[in-house]
């Protein structure tokens, strides 16, 4: 039986969300990263990857110096004009750890402005409206992501070659109507493939597929497949790749006999409404192999440690 939070509303309500999100960057909410600022950008999990993607993003487009770490991870030695933490629950052990210990100017984006994160961060960003029941999360992420590009927008530092948010969306619906095929449910294993603000998106998809399916996947930067991820295509196997390929990796992915998934990047879906098919392949894998894609093993909606 497909379970409703992830084949439902969570993933189908994407498009709206980025929209809401949209909206509520241009009320110009206190915290948000204002030009010419050194930023780190901080998360854990599917948090971090989404830090990787806004820190490539907002330095491409010329907005300053940034950063992305794991919360774990965080150079305290460094100095930097404003700490942006992602957690959705606001309950993260590594999160809050990190914002108690830091003296520096800090905002946190969360669903969950009651919990610990709220007497952490100095500007607390308002989500709840995109908070998940599921475990796995999926558009709480996405329009976290979201906000920060629709900011981006207002601050005229869009990179070049990136869409709007408003047509991003336009593409999520699609990628929500999208009917997954049989043939990628079948698949052994898949290589997520990304360059730039995409490769954070890789990550995250290879992720995804291992909390909802225990799916083999693994991700890389695209220029990295050549150096050792090639070996593991076959047939049966894929690559699937977030925007612009490289030249002649998709001749290559061909001669080892592997499949290619490419439909984002020029002419093709915004590459973050390309993620939500990833979305909808994880459910659809989790349903083919009897799984629970809301409650994935050995994991809780928020980390906490003793």
């Amino acid at each position: 039986m497909p379970h409703p939070s992830l084949t439902g509303e969570e993933i189908a309500t994407q498009p709206e969300n980025w929209r809401t999100a949209a909206a509520l960057a241009a009320s110009g909410p206190a915290g948000l990263p204002q030009r010419g600022e050194r930023v780190a950008v901080v998360g854990c999990g599917t948090s971090w990857f989404m830090a990787q993607a806004y820190a490539a993003l907002r330095e491409s487009g010329g907005h300053g110096e940034t950063d992305a770490f794991a919360a774990s991870e965080f150079p305290h030695g460094r100095r930097y004009d404003r700490v942006l933490a992602i957690t959705r629950s606001g309950t993260t052990t590594e999160v809050l750890r990190l914002l108690a210990d830091t003296d520096l100017p800090s905002t946190a984006i969360t669903a969950c402005t009651d919990q610990p994160v709220a007497a952490s961060a100095g500007h607390l960003i308002d989500l709840g409206f995109a908070d998940e029941s599921s475990v796995v999360q999926t558009r709480f992420a996405t329009t976290v992501l979201a906000l920060l590009r629709a900011h981006l927008e207002l601050e005229e530092a869009r990179p070049a070659g990136v869409a709007t948010v408003a047509e991003a969306a336009e593409d999520a619906e699609r990628a929500v109507a999208w009917d997954v095929p049989r043939e990628l449910v079948e698949l052994e294993q898949i290589s997520f493939l990304g360059a730039g603000w995409t490769n954070g998106l890789a990550q995250e998809a290879g992720l995804k597929m291992r909390e909802a399916a225990l799916a083999w996947t693994e991700a890389y930067p695209a220029m990295e497949y050549r150096h050792g991820p090639i070996s593991i295509t076959a047939p049966g196997r894929a690559a699937w790749a977030f925007g612009a390929l490289p030249a002649g990796l998709a001749d290559e992915v061909a001669a080892v006999g592997g499949r290619l998934v490419a439909d984002s990047g020029a002419g093709g879906l915004d590459p973050l409404a390309d993620l939500v098919r990833v979305h909808k392949l994880a459910v659809a894998l989790a349903a083919h192999r009897g799984l629970n894609p809301d409650e994935p093993r050995n994991l809780t909606r928020s980390i906490i440690l003793s």
